[in-house]
């Protein structure tokens, strides 16, 4: 009967509140019978008894477990993180008292707790918000419920219209722990982390672009292979143009000074060689702000012949440094022509929170597109290889992109993508 009892508390109560009842009526009846009562004298006295006993003991059962589902009830509103929500406690005193002050207490110290976790919790998404490099984050479902300004640069889209997406949908595949973006694995590489938020599980996705990283170590080579060169080159170049010089002015002899002039002026040319391909080498450091694009086109326009440039903006401003952005837009406009193109146009537009600037000619082409941002490389006889790589570096370091497609019919056009901030 114990074991049963245990069981939960109302059988509990229930139960040895109807033993107690029984137990008083069997001595009750037992009394009154002893004091020679009528038989329905004792049924009536015993009838009235049990029906007290049971009113008595209902509202003593439910007193008592009124004081526990008030208790449960302050315990569901921490579980669904209300802090708020106090239960009054049927008793100020004893044991139920204490414990709905601990349960108090025990709520004001987890609001205090998820108060810190979600001011960390902000400045984690703020940070992440920050970065320049595309970061995503999927919840338990596997569906993505956030992304940083950098996701752009994947799908060339605010992360707001993939939101609740699958992995699947975003092209990406998951092997084990290893992720991969399907179509671009060669770009980029994925590291991914797990962290709990509001209880569930998260995967955290940060894309590193292996392809910049590349591109990076290359750069660092070639400057590095440059300031070499530039070293030895000039160190050469300097005692035999000096030489060259002294014995002219010492030479009687018209072929022999004519022999030195032409000495001393290679060194010349090639110290100037030098010297264009010695910026390669030096970090530039870019001065952002709003610039105007409508006067942009009009400093561009007043450089090349407007019935040969086109031009179109659908934008007030981008934000840039403007005269390194006005260097680049030179460099393309002016290899245009060089390409033998009659008409080249330029267009400024937004697209997906991205400024997206075009240079589109018609002239011949390239034969070979693989090459064409690698320093010293170029198409052009009198090409120094530099103006290309030159432009990708400025690019890159506006936090942008730019391409290069040959068109279908004729000519090339050049894409550049910038952030709009």
């Amino acid at each position: 009967m114990s074991k049963l009892a245990t069981h939960s508390l109302e059988r509990y109560i229930s139960l040895y509140l109807t033993i107690f009842s029984l137990i008083l009526l069997i001595i009750t009846d037992c009394l009154l019978y002893q004091l020679a009562w009528s038989f329905w004298n004792i049924v009536i006295i015993s009838s009235a008894l049990m029906m007290t006993m049971l009113m008595v003991g209902y509202s003593f059962r439910q007193t008592l477990l009124s004081a526990i589902n008030r208790g449960l009830l302050h315990i569901e509103a921490i579980r669904l993180e209300d802090y708020n929500q106090y239960a009054k406690a049927e008793f100020k005193q004893g044991c139920v008292g204490e414990f709905h002050r601990e349960l108090k207490v025990l709520s004001q110290q987890l609001q205090n707790q998820k108060s810190r976790y979600d001011q960390h919790a902000f400045l984690i998404y703020q940070l992440i918000d920050q970065l320049d490099t595309p970061i995503l984050v999927f919840n338990q479902k596997n569906k993505l419920t956030y992304a940083n300004g950098a996701f752009s640069q994947l799908y060339d889209q605010p992360w707001q219209m993939f939101r609740n997406s699958s992995p699947k949908l975003l092209g990406l595949i998951r092997q084990g722990n290893d992720w991969q973006l399907k179509e671009r694995a060669n770009q980029w590489q994925i590291s991914q982390s797990e962290f709990i938020d509001t209880g569930e599980a998260h995967q955290l996705l940060v894309f590193i672009n292996i392809e910049s990283a590349l591109r990076q170590s290359q750069l660092e080579a070639w400057q590095q292979i440059i300031r070499v060169m530039s070293h030895e080159i000039r160190n050469s170049l300097t005692p035999v143009s000096s030489l060259a010089e002294s014995l002219s002015q010492r030479s009687n002899n018209t072929r022999d000074q004519q022999a030195f002039a032409v000495i001393s002026e290679r060194c010349n040319h090639l110290q100037d060689f030098i010297n264009r391909y010695a910026s390669l080498s030096h970090n530039l450091s870019l001065n952002c702000d709003f610039v105007d694009v409508n006067l942009m086109i009009a400093r561009l326009g007043g450089l090349f012949d407007n019935n040969k440039l086109t031009c179109h903006t659908a934008l007030t401003r981008l934000w840039a440094d403007q005269i390194f952005l006005d260097q680049v837009l030179i460099n393309l406009i002016k290899n245009a022509f060089e390409a033998d193109s009659s008409q080249v146009s330029l267009a400024v537009v937004t697209k997906n929170q991205r400024v997206i600037i075009t240079v589109e000619d018609n002239g011949h082409g390239f034969s070979n597109l693989d090459n064409l941002f690698v320093p010293l490389f170029t198409t052009k006889i009198q090409g120094q290889g530099i103006g290309l790589s030159f432009c990708r570096s400025i690019i890159e370091q506006h936090q942008g992109t730019i391409s290069l497609t040959n068109n279908a019919e004729a000519g090339v056009t050049v894409t550049i993508k910038l952030p709009l901030h």
